[in-house]
């Protein structure tokens, strides 16, 4: 029942700008403890000991709040979870930040669409052209349908909200320290192998979940899309985003991947996908079509599997 209302409330609500945020805070504590204790020899134990402190902790706080509300009612219980679990997902949030490339995108407003990319992409998006901005708002939406939406979701049904604020912790973890550069490569390792083994079956549930319940563009037959699946996945430099870049698409009939600039510098990504439709703005709104389709359908999944569990 926290599940589904926190759905509710993400799917509706989302995170209003000014609202205080959990995120924000774990981050703040991560840059504090990145401060202490980044510097080498120690770089590389002193990253699992962030780990472990930044997880475990979040981990405590959220089950005792939880614990405390059910000690109370059973009602304040579940409406406490569910607003623990709403701001722990990214619905509407990852729906709005799309959007806002997608309609100036759509009114040919190229400058403001790149600028609004800027804000959830890190490539260079000063001389993107249409196709190549929408590539960058459908592979974002893409990898975090999981990171935002169904890893939480999955960590939720096997330990509440606890166990969606732990892995929620050790992707914030992830994202600020988890680096392959001179000053996280050691510190950040732990972090970013959590992450992997936190997203490992999340990212291949909802990978398999994009290509089973959306809509392929091609009338593939299951088995055809399972093929390209499972042929380009594997091509990603991560090694959970892939899973989910190559469903999409597979579903959507396009090419992911190619080249990216960061500051200045060109960097390869390994394709996806068979380019028959060319990359164009109504592909962001198909995206944002399976990142519900599929939050429903885990939803559905996981319940329907908690009840049977509860039966037997």
């Amino acid at each position: 029942m926290a599940i589904a209302l926190g759905l509710v409330i993400d799917r509706i609500v989302g995170d209003p700008p000014n609202w205080p945020h959990p995120v924000r805070w774990i981050g703040s504590a991560i840059r504090r403890l990145t401060e202490r204790w980044n510097h080498r020899p120690n770089a590389f134990r002193n990253g699992f000991l962030l780990l472990g402190t930044i997880a475990l902790g979040v981990f405590l706080i959220v089950y005792s709040i939880v614990s405390l509300a059910y000690s109370v009612n059973i009602f304040l219980g579940i409406a406490v979870e569910a607003l623990l679990i709403a701001s722990g997902l990214a619905q509407k949030s990852l729906k709005d930040a799309a959007l806002d490339v997608y309609n100036p995108l759509v009114d040919k407003n190229m400058a403001l669409a790149r600028e609004k990319l800027s804000w959830i992409v890190g490539r260079d998006t000063e001389r993107l052209d249409e196709s190549e901005v929408t590539r960058g708002v459908v592979e974002t939406v893409s990898e975090n349908t999981s990171d935002g939406v169904t890893a939480p979701l999955f960590w939720a049904f096997l330990l509440g909200a606890p166990g969606l604020w732990l892995y929620k912790s050790i992707n914030t973890l992830d994202s600020m320290v988890g680096y392959k550069n001179d000053e996280f490569e050691q510190f950040g390792y732990a972090s970013a192998k959590a992450d992997d083994v936190l997203n490992f079956i999340p990212s291949r549930l909802t990978g398999f979940l994009i290509l089973v319940m959306t809509q392929n563009s091609r009338s593939l037959t299951l088995r055809q899309r399972l093929a390209e699946w499972l042929r380009d996945a594997p091509k990603h430099p991560s090694p959970n985003s892939g899973w989910l870049e190559a469903a999409t698409a597979v579903q959507l009939g396009i090419e992911l991947g190619g080249w990216n600039s960061y500051r200045g510098v060109e960097s390869h990504r390994a394709q996806m996908g068979t380019p028959v439709y060319p990359l164009e703005a109504r592909h962001i709104t198909e995206t944002i079509t399976h990142m519900q389709t599929v939050t429903t359908g885990f939803f559905i999944l996981f319940a329907i599997g908690g009840i049977l569990f509860g039966i037997a």
